[in-house]
């Protein structure tokens, strides 16, 4: 009897030792495969609305000849609004999706392996609770603004490309379209206001349905939209303020109007609209941990429901 516990301890002691040699950096690495591999939505979605939308574009190629030739009636500014009209439906379309997506996979994120009971077998494996969670969060946070910004760069390049398919064949000429598409711009732009506004300025959108995820037994949308509704009514009704409303209606606004135009410049844009410099956007981010720690704790005490 004592060789045999001798023995399993030392088997325990050596893989305890095993796994504190791995890297936190390799967990999270594998645990955010994980992710990709079990939520397939979060990429499927995003790419499904973009191949909508260029079938759409498809479709009505065969007026851009003659949107081409009206435009040359137009100043400078004017045509190339109307030549990137499409581009920023394209971004709107897809950020929008990205969105919805990153929403409801925070909801389900906690609560879904608690209620398929896998959060078992998660837990049995070498990743701590503060990894999961922390990967979880990465989602929403950081890949999903890189996503949509890839996905939306393809998109305008199958655009424009289909774009100068359809000028050539009619006859016409290219310089135009692509003097005036500004997509290096565009892109510019848009890697700013996906990384910033859609990732750091919603990180306590985010935070904060993570940590409904990880407590909710059940139906998690409606404990997690519940509160943000109640709470600023009844600050109304009580005070007759509406701080709390302003708030929530500013960061999910975006922390207020984003300029879409890019011919209106992008230093405006830069020095009127830069979150990274307002006090909102690092307060949210402290909010923010402290969500994320309270998700870990509970994921850390509950069990499957």
């Amino acid at each position: 009897m004592n060789t045999q516990s001798n023995a399993v301890s030392a088997s325990a002691e050596t893989q305890a030792s095993t796994v504190a040699e791995i890297p936190a950096e390799r967990l999270f690495y594998w645990a955010l495969r994980r992710e990709l591999w079990e939520s397939r939505s979060i990429y499927i979605a995003p790419l499904a609305a973009a191949g909508l939308f260029l079938l759409g574009f498809l479709i009505s190629a065969y007026r851009l000849p003659a949107k081409m030739r009206d435009l040359s009636a137009l100043d400078s500014m004017q045509k190339h609004q109307l030549i990137a009209q499409p581009y920023t439906y394209a971004a709107l379309l897809i950020m929008f999706v990205t969105f919805v997506v990153a929403v409801i996979y925070c909801l389900d994120a906690l609560h879904g392996e608690r209620r398929d009971r896998s959060i078992l077998f998660w837990k049995s494996l070498p990743v701590s609770d503060l990894i999961a969670v922390l990967t979880k969060a990465s989602i929403p946070i950081v890949f999903l603004p890189l996503l949509t910004f890839v996905i939306t760069a393809a998109t305008h390049v199958f655009m424009l490309l289909l774009s100068a398919l359809v000028l050539m064949a009619s006859g016409g000429g290219t310089a135009e379209l692509l003097s005036h598409a500004g997509l290096a711009q565009t892109w510019f732009m848009l890697l700013y206001h996906l990384l910033v506004v859609h990732g750091l300025w919603y990180a306590p959108i985010y935070g904060w349905l993570l940590l409904v995820s990880a407590w909710a037994r059940r139906a998690p949308l409606l404990w997690a939209g519940l509160p943000l509704l109640v709470i600023p009514m009844f600050e109304k009704v009580a005070f007759n303020t509406a701080y709390l409303g302003n708030l929530l209606g500013e960061r999910i606004s975006g922390g207020g109007p984003m300029r879409t135009d890019v011919a209106t410049g992008l230093d405006a844009m830069m020095a009127s609209d830069n979150l990274l410099v307002r006090p909102g956007l690092w307060i949210g981010l402290a909010i923010t941990a402290i969500f994320l720690i309270a998700a870990v704790r509970l994921r850390r005490s509950k069990g499957p429901i």
